[in-house]
């Protein structure tokens, strides 16, 4: 049997990810990563309950924990880029990077310190093959996949990789949590920014990047109210915008939405209607790409997704030029984002992706 280190967050994916491979008879070792550094003396913080939880799971489960520390890591690797993406006006994905720099090269590199052979997550994924023609896949709880995070991970990493949640729904998981007594068996399930928590978003923004009031504007220039900074607002953004009640003569009282940004006057552009042209794009250019196995063939459909949680969206690799890629959708897609990631499948298969520059309706 192996020695195994899994990263445990005090949730319970990683609680049974654990579970499942001591049942296995694997020499199991949790690591609590500590990557966050504000807050942190608060009795009620995240961070401490967590690992008051993930202590609680391992008093459970009979196994040794430790707390290792990669906030230098994190801010480095991670939250910089998080920071000067926002203030750039696009909308970073800072979960990708996490995964990449932090769980998968900081903490991977010390679980491998510690004599292991794999690093284990609570990630709702699949791998298949060998180095160095290992795939990741999609989860078989379609609900829960968590591939499009991990894509960009390369073959060393996967190698090293371990996700023993993949083949599972998400509500065997909490039964099996039950079952083995986990003390985490009802936690909510967390949705904050990776490493940092639920927090309110534009008040944890506004404490690293000052605010910057301008207009919002219709594409005809007609000032609807005001914002307090573009990086607070993400396309296809509907609430939070203060215009709901404000309506068009030939629109009536059909939502707003954020359609766009204009840097040089800082303004923020808003629509009225969810399938206003200027929210759909055919086509967009993406840098910063990645690919787990052989890189995928211009000309040749794939499936995309541009944000977590939407379905595999068709369309075709026109080109790779130089730094970017270019992608056509069979059918335009809603609210495409720079600064997010786009990740393309080929069936289950995740190949990797990149970072949206541009959309177009082109």
């Amino acid at each position: 049997m192996s020695r195994i280190v899994v990263g445990l967050s005090g949730g319970v994916d990683s609680a049974v990810t654990a579970w499942l491979l001591k049942q296995q008879g694997h020499e199991v070792v949790g690591v609590f990563m500590k990557n966050w550094e504000a807050d942190d003396l608060e009795d009620d913080c995240p961070i401490a309950q967590d690992f008051r939880d993930v202590q609680a799971i391992a008093d459970v489960l009979g196994i040794e924990v430790e707390l290792v520390n990669f906030s230098r890591e994190y801010q480095e690797r991670v939250f910089a880029y998080f920071l000067a993406e926002y203030q750039a006006g696009r909308t970073p994905n800072p979960d990708v990077l996490c995964n990449a720099e932090i769980k998968f090269k900081a903490f991977l590199d010390h679980a491998i310190s510690l004599g292991a052979e794999h690093l284990a997550t609570g990630h709702y994924a699949r791998l298949d093959g060998e180095t160095p023609n290992r795939r990741l896949l999609k989860a078989v709880d379609g609900n829960k996949d968590q591939s499009y995070f991990l894509y960009r991970l390369n073959q060393t990493q996967i190698a090293r990789a371990l996700f023993p949640l993949g083949g599972l729904p998400k509500p065997h998981v909490r039964e099996l949590a039950r079952q083995a007594g986990l003390p985490v068996a009802e936690k909510k399930d967390s949705t904050g920014i990776c490493f940092i928590g639920e927090r309110p978003f534009r008040e944890f923004l506004q404490r690293y990047l000052p605010t910057q009031p301008g207009d919002m504007v219709t594409p005809e220039g007609r000032v609807m109210g005001r914002h307090q900074g573009l990086m607070y607002h993400t396309l296809g953004q509907r609430k939070g915008l203060g215009i709901g009640g404000v309506k068009d003569d030939e629109k009536g009282g059909e939502p707003w939405f954020a359609a766009g940004k204009n840097l040089e006057t800082n303004e923020l552009i808003v629509v009225q209607g969810h399938d206003h042209p200027l929210l759909l794009s055919s086509t967009l250019r993406a840098d910063q790409f990645s690919w787990i196995g052989p890189p995928p063939l211009a000309g040749r459909r794939y499936g995309a997704k541009t944000r977590y949680r939407q379905q595999d969206a068709a369309c075709v690799m026109e080109a790779v030029a130089g730094d970017e890629l270019v992608l056509r959708f069979a059918q335009p897609q809603w609210a495409v984002t720079p600064g997010q990631s786009v990740v393309l499948y080929d069936g289950d298969v995740c190949l990797g992706g990149g970072v949206i520059v541009a959309a177009g309706d082109g």
